[in-house]
């Protein structure tokens, strides 16, 4: 469900952020490298402090490159600092990321969240290519951060893969601009109150604990689609069509069957909100990041007539949901 990235744009980028999405798999001992290595080009070496970063965070960035071949070693370094709480380990950071295929002739651009209009989310985790984490670890809201990513830290598997992909890390390096917007929530606070729907009861643990939403009763659910908030959040409002990053639990209006529940999957879901149904994407935009709302989904909402057989829900089925907003992007 989730849009394309500009990190997901660039050709190899994918192969070294898999492990922000739990993917990743590590080269294992006794894997040799591609035996047919290219050759190291020819002529003199540019070093990456003579990368130029310049503009401010919330725009693109204008990027200068040395004259020369790329030296293939890999860095990272602070642009800008920000202010506020240093990203960790596990941290998910909403984030706008540029990213180059420095060649050392053309530098082109491979994608841009700014070229999009949207951050993304990307994971703090020391499963990413060192200098990349190095590049997050640290790194406070409002912060700028370079990341110049060779061959000398990714295993000989991605570097083959990077070249099928058409990035020969043999003669580049991919560099990426990263600014930090926020760092997405790990529970939303506050006070809770009664949602108020007639049939629905919602219980709210303190803490990061799973709320329990109960959706056994005779009483009849509204056709068209409800909204209530059940802890008011601070954070800036959804936008149509954004990414949120959320905890949720689904269940049948009536039988209080339980269809899904990313509390009990253990982390949260990042989705599109052009990418789900109607229901959630006209019932969560406008809702303040940090908030915990309560939907109730007609089903010319949810799945329709034909309703989501794998999921049990027929097509006039009432879908209720508890959704923790996290973080938008």
């Amino acid at each position: 469900m989730r849009r394309r990235t500009a990190i997901a744009a660039a050709t190899v980028i994918p192969l070294m952020l898999a492990a922000a999405c739990g993917t990743a798999q590590r080269t294992t001992a006794g894997e040799s490298p591609s035996a047919s290595a290219a050759a190291a080009p020819s002529g003199p070496v540019a070093s990456a402090d003579g990368i130029k970063v310049e503009g401010s965070v919330g725009k693109k960035p204008d990027v200068t490159f040395p004259a020369g071949n790329p030296a293939l070693t890999s860095v990272s370094r602070r642009i800008i600092e920000g202010e506020g709480t240093p990203a960790k380990d596990g941290d998910v950071l909403a984030a706008s990321v540029t990213v180059y295929t420095w060649d050392g002739k053309e530098n082109k651009s491979a994608g841009s969240a700014y070229d999009q209009g949207r951050a993304e989310f990307v994971s703090v985790s020391p499963q990413l290519p060192k200098p990349l984490h190095e590049a997050l670890v640290g790194a406070k809201p409002g912060s700028r951060t370079l990341a110049v990513i060779a061959k000398d830290v990714l295993p000989p598997q991605q570097v083959e893969e990077a070249k099928q992909q058409g990035v020969d890390f043999d003669t580049t390096n991919q560099v990426m601009v990263i600014d930090v917007e926020s760092a997405v929530r790990k529970s939303v606070e506050g006070a809770a109150v009664d949602p108020g729907v007639k049939g629905v009861k919602v219980e709210n643990p303190d803490g990061d604990k799973a709320p329990t939403l109960t959706t056994k009763t005779d009483a009849k659910p509204s056709d068209k689609l409800v909204v209530k908030t059940v802890i008011e959040g601070t954070g800036p409002k959804v936008e149509a069509g954004q990414t949120i990053m959320a905890h949720y639990v689904g269940k049948i209006w009536g039988s209080d069957k339980e269809f899904d529940s990313s509390w009990k999957r253990g982390e949260p879901a990042s989705f599109s909100l052009d990418q789900v149904v109607k229901g959630w994407s006209q019932g969560l935009a406008g809702v303040p990041v940090g908030s915990r709302v309560l939907l109730t989904i007609p089903p010319d909402l949810g799945y329709g007539k034909d309703g989501n057989k794998d999921a049990g829900i027929k097509g006039t089925d009432t879908l209720v949901f508890v959704v923790d907003v996290l973080g938008a992007a």
